[in-house]
């Protein structure tokens, strides 16, 4: 599903005091700050006339108060209780038009408002406030009814999405889109879960992600909020969770729109969010392993330079400053049992599953840690599966080719050789592992096809003596071993035998003819793998 929905930073911000007097009406009224000055980026909430002195009690916060102050005129005590009063009501600003009550900026009041920080404007002309007061109240209302309509259809497009069936990196895809800045999704540790947006900018954010989760979480409580700085920087989060169960959070990093915009945008993606992970029946854990594993997947690609993937890999929770890093490759192991294991034994590292049945482990040890000792041990508390390591690595830039090695040994040995150790590694694969680098070349496969040419022809027959062949080169040529794998007696191993060597033209008593046709056979189920 698409939209075409335009960035949430084409947006009309919302008015501060500073816009509304640079308004073309206003500055037709000679507008002078007289004091607060530094307060100007304050927000307008509404536009309010009032000439009554207990005015404070008439306001909510955030109102722009216009007065001719026609009934403090001559008492100095009522024009320092008007300030203070509109201070208290958190009044944003206060615009005392000049005149009969007024001809100059009255000393108390300036000096009143100077104190509580209030902004205090003086217009040195006459200027009918309602027309300031229509021209304000209306940009606030359409600019109210904008932030409805484009919630209401980012979160029609969101739903759409998630109807649809799009994935997780699509909903983040299209926020990101209308925020227009990197969105980070994370789980309670902080940990980086998924992310969206120009990948220049989420690089940028996620090298700093520690200073900035520290600076973004201890910030006051409550749904949503802001981080990474002091309100209205763009650092802008809500809590992802439901039924009283908070799970993660999801944040805009950088939003450059007003803050108001920022949040109730932050809200319908989170709304967005929790959604898709109900009717997709994932959880968290499960967008931990999507994470693991499209930084796992770009490691052993090495698509992506390792240089680029560091940050994630921090941001993921992966400690990555003088570090000895172990790439593994598991066979056959769950995912989920694997990262238990690593959880007991208190080894940091990632998890994820790879394609044709492969698990992924990227271990990172301290530089004092028995690496080799550690591996070993991760292995013994699994069962049933085949653990392929590559040597340690020093360097973060050596990760992505020890990842590959791992994935290779691994493969090389996926169709199961006898007597393997607990982690095998580049040498116990042997000519094994030559032959699954060269399996792609056409000549190796063309070498195959002709040696093994009078089983392959014959799917029937030819199938059954393949495997008989398969095991007895694997065991060294070793007939009793073959026999007893085969639940056959060495008579009838012997007629099989006699079979194969017939039907390809060898002598497998022959040292070179039977090693011929064992790479042969190894070349032969490289390409089938």
């Amino acid at each position: 599903m698409s939209t075409t929905l335009e960035p949430w930073e084409s947006l009309e911000p919302a008015l501060s005091v500073r816009q509304v007097l640079m308004l073309e009406r206003v500055l037709a009224g000679e507008p002078e700050v007289v004091a607060g000055a530094g307060q100007l980026d304050r927000a307008v909430r509404w536009v309010h006339v009032a000439e009554a002195a207990d005015v404070g009690v008439m306001l909510s916060g955030g109102e722009m108060v216009l007065t001719t102050g026609v009934l403090l005129a001559g008492d100095e005590d009522k024009q320092a209780e008007y300030i203070r009063s509109l201070h208290r009501a958190e009044a944003a600003a206060v615009v005392l038009g000049l005149g009969r009550a007024f001809p100059a900026p009255p000393d108390v009041m300036r000096r009143a408002a100077e104190r509580c920080g209030l902004p205090m404007v003086v217009l040195h002309r006459p200027f009918p406030f309602a027309e300031l007061t229509e021209e304000v109240q209306a940009r606030l209302v359409r600019r109210k009814f904008a932030a409805v309509s484009m919630s209401e259809a980012v979160r029609t497009a969101l739903t759409g999405l998630i109807t649809a069936g799009a994935p997780l990196q699509r909903l983040l895809d299209e926020i990101a889109h209308h925020s227009g800045c990197p969105v980070v999704v994370t789980n309670l540790a902080h940990r980086v879960l998924a992310t969206s947006g120009e990948r220049s900018a989420v690089d940028d954010v996620l090298r700093d992600w520690e200073r900035i989760a520290r600076q973004a979480w201890g910030h006051r409580p409550g749904r949503s909020g802001t981080g990474g700085g002091s309100e209205g920087d763009g650092w802008v989060r809500a809590e992802l969770g439901g039924r009283g169960e908070r799970w993660g959070q999801i944040m805009l990093c950088g939003y450059r729109g007003d803050t108001a915009t920022g949040r109730l945008l932050a809200d319908r993606a989170a709304e967005a969010l929790v959604l898709h992970r109900m009717l997709g029946g994932t959880s968290a854990h499960t967008w931990e392993e999507q994470s693991a594993q499209s930084l796992l997947t770009d490691l052993v690609s090495g698509v992506v330079p390792a240089r680029q993937l560091l940050p994630r890999a921090r941001a993921a929770g992966l400690p990555v400053n003088r570090r000895t890093f172990v790439p593994l490759v598991v066979r056959d192991g769950d995912p989920v049992e694997l990262d238990r294991v690593l959880r007991l034994l208190g080894l940091p590292g990632i998890v994820a599953e790879l394609a044709d049945g492969a698990t992924a482990v990227l271990l990172s040890l301290a530089r004092d840690q028995d690496a080799a000792v550690l591996t070993a041990n991760f292995a013994a508390r699994l069962t049933g599966t085949i653990v392929a390591a590559a040597d340690p690595r020093a360097a973060w830039d050596d990760v992505p080719a020890a990842m590959r090695e791992a994935r290779h040994v691994a493969d090389a040995v996926a169709s199961g050789v006898l007597d393997l150790p607990a982690v095998v590694r580049l040498r116990d694969v042997h000519l094994r592992g030559l032959v699954r680098l060269l399996r792609d070349d056409p000549h190796v496969q063309s070498f195959a096809e002709r040696e093994l040419d009078g089983l392959l022809c014959d799917s029937g027959s030819g199938e059954g003596l393949l495997a008989v062949l398969r095991t007895y080169l694997a065991t060294g040529r070793n007939k009793s071993r073959t026999a007893q794998l085969h639940h056959v007696s060495r008579p009838a191993l012997y007629r099989r035998l006699e079979a194969i060597q017939g039907r390809l033209g060898v002598d497998l008593d022959d040292f070179e003819q039977a090693a011929s046709v064992h790479i042969a056979l190894l070349a032969h189920d490289a390409q089938q793998g």
